[in-house]
């Protein structure tokens, strides 16, 4: 595993696996973006019904309530590699076939939502299985340089690459966005084919497990750590608050503000912006004050973000509270992301991480539900300040994190790795 010394700590390798992991994962979060965007608009142009048409978006959430908690299991079971390349290929071909029946003339709601959920059930075991995967590609003082890297590159691809491409494609014919996303799923699968990586040596599973016992084990492993414990309750708390917020924003825009589509257009920007940049300087923040302690001062700042969204009628103001809450998500979700590689040991990475993304996805729709119905009692801006409420819970919810202790990590080779984290 390679990696080079920075002035704090030390970067990954971009020669070898990690460029080929990182290049796959872009690639494919361009594709997502592309259909991602599409997908709505495809389905406006197929039913007038707002519920159909939520419908769409809500088979994105609803696998990983529903089953990602046995991907973690299948992830922590399988050569992840391999369950990655595969995952990618079927996604490839689904989305293919996809765009063969939208420009033959067969596309409809039902197809939408049958897609949506299946390319989201498949996601749960790649996206589990790519966590587990990093550490066995970069050294393991590299995972918080490798994470925001990533992080940041997906960010740009889907956020200001991919977005801005999907008027042109569509005007080029409706399966268009469709067909270039099935050929980023096809490369980023070859992408992930060719790294060179070992199966993980895994200990035999004790006789009579199953799933379900393996599950439970994951389960208790992220509950028995005190700070990933507080680290997943308090993300589950913050998805509930920015389901409120997405599922409204466009009315806190164009109805509260007046801004008009533009406007819209403006604050995406401000976000987007806002988290490359936390993607690329939020590490010598990490590094004065630690991974925990860098999560408490994000969530606190973005806390002060949603009041001024939520409380200031003005474009400018709302776009630079975006670009503050984007910048200090950005390294909410890198250092999460790294604390979980951290202190979770090799052989239940995956259920770990399943178990970490389920708890905290299944605030979103939650989140959405209570933002419309703030929205509709109190007014536009009021979800902003429901989301600065739960918020202001989950930095609660992070202080017995802070609590300083040894970690105790077993590696694949092993070993045992054993540090402070602050």
């Amino acid at each position: 595993m390679a990696a080079v010394e920075t002035g704090d700590g030390c970067a990954p390798a971009w020669r070898g696996g990690f460029g080929r992991l990182w290049s796959a994962a872009v690639l494919s979060s361009f594709g997502d973006a592309l259909r991602t965007a599409a997908l709505p608009l495809l389905a406006a142009t197929l039913t007038g019904r707002p519920l159909l048409i939520a419908a769409v978006t809500a088979c994105g959430y609803l696998p990983w309530i529903v089953f990602g908690l046995l991907g973690g299991a299948v992830a922590d079971r399988v050569d992840q590699r391999r369950a990655m390349w595969m995952v990618d290929a079927v996604r490839g071909l689904l989305v293919a076939s996809f765009a063969a029946a939208v420009a033959l003339g067969h596309a409809s709601v039902a197809l939408l939502i049958a897609l949506a959920f299946a390319l989201t059930t498949l996601q749960t075991l790649f996206d589990n299985a790519s966590t587990a995967l990093l550490p066995a590609l970069v050294d393991h003082k590299a995972l918080g340089s490798a994470n925001a890297r990533l992080m940041t590159g997906q960010r740009l691809a889907g956020g200001l690459l991919g977005a801005p491409v999907v008027p042109l494609l569509i005007a080029a014919g409706a399966a268009v966005p469709f067909a270039a996303d099935a050929v980023t799923y096809l490369v980023a699968a070859a992408l992930v084919a060719s790294l060179r990586t070992a199966p993980p040596e895994r200990k035999p599973r004790p006789a009579g497990s199953t799933l379900r016992r393996e599950i439970a084990e994951g389960l208790r492993t992220l509950w028995r750590d005190q700070t990933l414990r507080g680290l997943c309750a308090a993300t589950a708390l913050c998805n509930i608050g920015m389901g409120a917020l997405i599922a409204t924003m466009v009315l806190l825009v164009t109805g509260w503000l007046d801004a008009g589509t533009s406007g819209y257009a403006v604050a995406m920007t401000a976000y987007t912006v806002g988290s490359l940049a936390g993607g690329v300087a939020g590490r010598p923040l990490i590094a004065r004050v630690g991974r925990v302690r860098g999560v408490l001062l994000a969530g606190t700042v973005q806390i002060g973000a949603l009041v001024v969204m939520g409380s200031v009628r003005n474009l400018v103001a709302l776009a630079a509270a975006l670009a503050v809450l984007g910048f200090m998500g950005m390294v909410w979700n890198v250092n999460t992301t790294t604390l979980m590689q951290q202190r979770s040991p090799a052989e239940l990475l995956g259920r770990v991480s399943a178990a970490f993304r389920t708890v905290g996805v299944a605030g979103a729709p939650l989140g959405a539900l209570l933002g419309g119905a703030v929205a509709t009692a109190w007014g536009l801006n009021t979800p902003a300040l429901l989301a600065a409420a739960f918020f202001a819970l989950s930095v609660t919810a992070l202080i017995p994190a802070l609590k300083a202790n040894v970690l105790v990590v077993a590696r694949q080779d092993g070993t045992t790795t054993a540090h402070v984290t602050r």
